[in-house]
């Protein structure tokens, strides 16, 4: 199509006011059903595709999306996030988008309910949500629908909810994918450590009970002999609470060399084995941050899953741009990459590349 084609160019052709093709381009109301057939018509034959990006830029609006998501520590996976989120907005500052990080205490539902009031009450353009249990969130989500306010679900996939999109890895195919990883080094074990924190006997996330679930699976199928010895290291314990349960569980299990975790926390244990030099024992574990890295490249992390957090951020941030400003249709399911880093290609891996 004549890029430079008009509007009143297209109503010459339809033979209808300019009023009316207005009307047509915008879906509004007021607009009778010929007259919208011969407009639709015209612009199937000049293959019409409206600017989207002028048009938004042309209204001078400005948007904002609030992001709830889990309190953390400096240099954890939810801040690869919120790094991601607030370049998505530097990239989009043209269109006057904005992000606001809202933070929620794990485990903490009363918590969560406050974030979601506050958010609630200052009626943003579109939302990011990393979910809590499924019936509280739905008490959310389900307000963001009468208010026709579009939301992405992070992390966790709970498509009953029915969110505009998600963003996340495959958590069963990432546990199942993480045993395999872990077998191909310590197939000759008869047994093997799985750390976990949890609190009240809970994870931290529907994602880690998935992934966990997938583990299972595979070891079930492929190493059913295979003791899975777990060990809880309390959510809410400090570093000499877990050097006095990691040194009490290796000199209870010599035999024990090869562990995983589910979750971002294998430099606890990781830094552990350094400390202690039990160089013949190492753990597995999820998520690029700067802790695992050093304990990866000094031997006493095996491997890292990496799943890309930047571009999460990055991804819901731009997902919501593209949907409310640009009114274009985005993709329901989005599952990041299942990434396998070693101390030979970490250097290698920009966690901040677009």
């Amino acid at each position: 199509m004549n890029e430079k084609i008009r509007i009143k160019d297209i109503a010459e052709k339809s033979g209808v006011s300019v009023g009316t093709v207005d009307r047509v381009l915008h879906n509004r109301p007021n607009v009778s059903k010929a007259a919208r057939e011969k407009v639709e018509s015209v612009l199937k034959n000049i293959n019409y595709q409206p600017n989207m990006y002028a048009s938004a830029l042309a209204y001078n609006k400005s948007y904002v999306f609030y992001c709830i998501i889990p309190k953390h520590e400096s240099e954890a996976y939810w801040e690869e996030i919120e790094e991601g989120a607030q370049r998505a907005c530097e990239a989009r500052r043209d269109f006057h988008v904005d992000v606001k990080m809202m933070y929620y205490r794990r485990f903490d539902s009363d918590t969560f309910v406050k974030k979601c009031k506050e958010c609630l009450n200052a009626n943003p353009n579109g939302v990011i949500v990393v979910p809590s249990e499924l019936e509280i969130t739905k008490k959310f989500t389900d307000k963001l629908h009468e208010r026709n306010i579009p939301f992405i679900l992070l992390d966790s996939y709970m498509p009953d909810l029915k969110p505009l999109s998600f963003y996340g890895q495959d958590s069963f195919c990432s546990g199942y994918f993480a045993a395999k990883m872990l077998m191909l080094i310590a197939s000759g074990e008869k047994e093997i450590m799985l750390m976990k924190q949890t609190k009240n006997g809970k994870v931290a996330s529907k994602q880690q009970e998935n992934r966990e679930v997938g583990f299972r699976h595979y070891m079930q199928d492929h190493f059913p002999k295979v003791k899975i010895l777990e060990l809880d290291l309390p959510l809410d314990g400090d570093k000499e609470r877990y050097d006095e349960i990691l040194e009490e569980f290796f000199v209870s299990h010599p035999h024990i060399h090869h562990c995983i975790t589910l979750c971002s926390k294998g430099h606890i244990v990781g830094e552990f084995l350094l400390k202690t030099n039990r160089r013949d024992i190492q753990i597995m574990g999820y998520d690029m941050v700067e802790r695992n890295a050093k304990c990866l490249r000094l031997g006493s992390i095996s491997f890292l899953i990496a799943q890309h957090g930047f571009m999460q951020g990055y991804n819901c941030v731009d997902t919501l741009f593209k949907a409310i400003v640009l009114k274009k249709k985005v993709d329901p399911v989005n599952y990041m990459p299942i990434e396998l880093l070693s101390k030979e290609n970490i250097d290698f891996y920009r966690r901040t590349q677009l």
